[in-house]
């Protein structure tokens, strides 16, 4: 009984000290992480940053004591670089910017503030000092009438290709008018369904019927079309196959004589020897 007492007991010393290697406390972030994704227009635009609350502190002031001192550059949020993205070129207070990844830096100033993007390629805030910014802007801040806790940036006023990206903490806030281009990419929908089904699209449903056997003439009719719009060395192979599969063997010869001269200049050949093959099958 004692040596039971004794294993049980350094079992429980053994748990104890094992304990505090395993658990994790976890506790609130100081400077919470948030992303925020929304569209203007047909553009996807997205924020990545971190939001630092003021806690009594004095933030943008010529002291060089506050939080963010005028002049110095900041990285318009805590923790790693702020991240800005675009699915599409956009233009930000007149100046065109391309679609991509930025990191978000600012030198806050008393009547003005220079911001900047620069092309994003790595979170450490500190990796951006010596670097050439893709597009720089001066504005003119604002003075809130209410104190504004915890820092933010957002995309707001939106309307079908127009918004605003806003940064705002204590009594500051900063605007910069965000425009894309709506028009052109609705136009090139417009004229893209207007025109009618694509080679590609053609090509693919008859492919389907034919390998699911579904109806065999009808994918001869869509696969033909395809072959009307743009014939590629597969999109033949795939007519000949329909016919042959049809019963139409002199047809699906002619049609893989075309395939095998086409995959003959693009020096294919895998099928070059596919349509051989099937062109002495059929011929026997």
């Amino acid at each position: 009984m004692k040596k039971f007492c004794s294993i049980v007991a350094a079992l429980s010393m053994a748990l104890a000290f094992a304990m505090p290697l395993s658990a994790q406390i976890q506790t609130p972030a100081a400077s919470p992480t948030v992303e925020l994704k929304t569209k203007v227009g047909l553009t996807d635009v997205s924020l990545l940053y971190s939001r630092p609350s003021i806690k009594g502190r004095t933030v943008f002031s010529a002291d060089k004591t506050a939080l963010v001192p005028f002049g110095a550059m900041w990285r318009t949020g805590a923790n790693s670089a702020t991240k800005i993205s675009f699915s599409d070129d956009v233009t930000i207070g007149g100046t065109a910017v391309k679609k991509g990844d930025y990191a978000i830096f600012t030198t806050p100033g008393a009547s003005e503030w220079k911001v900047m993007f620069f092309t994003y390629d790595t979170p450490n805030s500190g990796g951006y000092g010596d670097k050439t910014a893709a597009a720089t802007w001066t504005l003119k801040p604002q003075k809130l009438a209410e104190k504004v806790e915890t820092f933010t940036i957002d995309i707001n006023d939106q309307t079908m290709d127009k918004a605003s990206i806003n940064i705002i903490w204590e009594n500051t806030k900063v605007s910069m008018p965000l425009s894309v281009d709506v028009d052109a990419k609705v136009k090139a929908n417009i004229d893209r369904v207007l025109a009618g089904a694509s080679a590609n699209d053609y090509y693919t449903a008859g492919s389907y019927y034919h390998d699911t056997k579904k109806d065999l003439n009808k994918a001869l009719e869509w696969v033909q079309k395809a072959n009307a719009l743009s014939p590629q060395f597969w999109t033949l192979r795939k007519e000949s196959l329909i016919l042959a599969d049809l019963g139409r063997k002199k047809e699906a010869i002619d049609v893989a004589m075309k395939s095998l001269a086409a995959a003959k200049k693009e020096n294919n050949q895998d099928y070059v020897r596919m349509n051989e093959a099937s062109i002495a099958e059929w011929k026997k």
